[in-house]
């Protein structure tokens, strides 16, 4: 069970995220499936929160003394992200979302995703959905990555 606690904080974490998850379960050998969905959930339980308030949080923060550079930092990778997502997508914007998301390149993500349509004024619903979907993908890619990684490791012992 401390294993699973681990693997749904790392899953929080912003920038490391599932990505980060997935791998830690799949070398201590838990069970996929349920790994999986602890993942998941733990990547999606900050995305409302995300959409709602962290662009508020961030605006406010922005000019405080201790916070303001990482505030700024955080800003300006949000409207950079979100620009950039609707630039490439047009008028496939929540499928750019979804692969925005679902692609695990460092700084995307579902923390990443959310700003970004937080910033676009994107529908929270349908936000939500395809960050999920995205996630669901990422959470694909990475466990195809860390069988194979973790699969030949085992190989060469």
């Amino acid at each position: 069970m401390k294993k699973y606690l681990i693997v749904f904080l790392i899953s929080m974490v912003p920038l490391i995220e599932l990505r980060g998850a997935i791998p830690y379960a799949v070398g201590f050998n838990l069970p996929i499936v349920p790994s999986l969905i602890v993942a998941v959930i733990g990547n999606m339980i900050p995305v409302p929160f995300i959409y709602l308030f962290a662009r508020k949080v961030l605006e406010w923060g922005k000019d405080k003394k201790y916070i303001g550079k990482f505030f700024t930092w955080c800003l300006e990778k949000g409207e950079k992200g979100g620009k950039k997502l609707q630039a490439k997508a047009g008028r496939g914007l929540y499928i750019a979302l979804l692969l925005f998301v679902g692609i695990p390149l460092p700084g995307t993500g579902a923390w990443t995703g959310t700003l970004a349509a937080s910033f676009l004024d994107m529908g929270f619903k349908k936000s939500v959905i395809y960050v999920l979907l995205g996630v669901l993908l990422a959470g694909a890619i990475m466990l195809a990555a860390s069988l194979g990684v973790f699969g030949a490791i085992s190989l060469v012992k």
